[in-house]
């Protein structure tokens, strides 16, 4: 399992990739990814920017947390979770959930259950950039 919150830009199709690399060739059947990208728009109005900002220590147990519980409840073979912080900008890609599994249902299962619990669970504090101004998310968009 790999987690990592970063502070600059990545490409989730070259992160799984790479990280695929190390995997024993045949050792798992399935692969369910999530890309979560950031939209240029919310609650009626245009967002140029957001600021993800994060408890560091904490938000990185709670991460650990969640992926340990998601390989043993659906007997994962490996878990990628990436996480931005920092300044993203429209179509920049925030967050990455990669799950592998022998059989689908499995990697279905972990990579949504992992997303869902990621948005209502860990630590993250979204601030967007509007044309006139900047306002701090107060609830995340439903699933």
């Amino acid at each position: 399992m790999k987690i990592e919150i970063r502070t600059q830009d990545y490409d989730p199709w070259h992160e799984i990739s790479s990280y695929q690399q190390q995997m024993s060739p045949g050792s798992y059947g399935a692969t369910a990814v999530f890309v979560g990208t950031m939209r240029d728009f919310n609650e009626g109005e245009d967002v140029e920017a957001m600021l993800l900002e994060h408890y560091p220590g904490m938000t990185e147990k709670q991460l650990e947390t969640l992926g340990q519980q998601a390989i043993t409840q659906h007997e994962l073979l490996d878990l990628l979770i990436l996480h931005r912080v920092g300044e993203v900008r429209p179509n920049d890609p925030i967050v990455l959930v990669a799950a592998w599994s022998a059989h689908r249902k499995a990697s279905f299962d972990a990579s949504r259950e992992v997303m869902e619990k990621l948005k209502s669970v860990a630590t993250f504090w979204k601030k967007e950039q509007l044309g006139e101004g900047a306002r701090w998310v107060e609830k995340n968009t439903p699933g």
